[in-house]
């Protein structure tokens, strides 16, 4: 009975190596983070200590969206920071 041919298994390559550094922000990254923090929280303030008459008067209750968005903006950055 003949015999089967040997399988020629492929040569071995390593995954490539990761680096063993930890990654870091960049040093604007944190003071950014919590300027944009602050800054929503103070636009809201002022919108509510102005009664709608400060920041922009024209947009009325869209102010406070803006200053969500603003804290949101730095909260996302917070997740992102090394």
């Amino acid at each position: 009975m003949p015999e089967s041919r040997a399988r020629k298994k492929p040569d071995y390559t390593p995954p490539p190596q990761r680096s063993t550094g930890k990654k870091q922000s960049p040093s604007w990254w944190a003071p950014v983070m919590v300027a944009l923090m602050v800054i929503g929280l103070v636009y809201i303030v002022v919108f509510y200590l102005s009664q709608s008459q400060y920041p922009i008067a024209a947009i009325g209750p869209w102010n406070v969206v803006i200053g969500f968005g603003v804290i949101m903006a730095g909260f996302m950055m917070s997740t992102r920071w090394r």
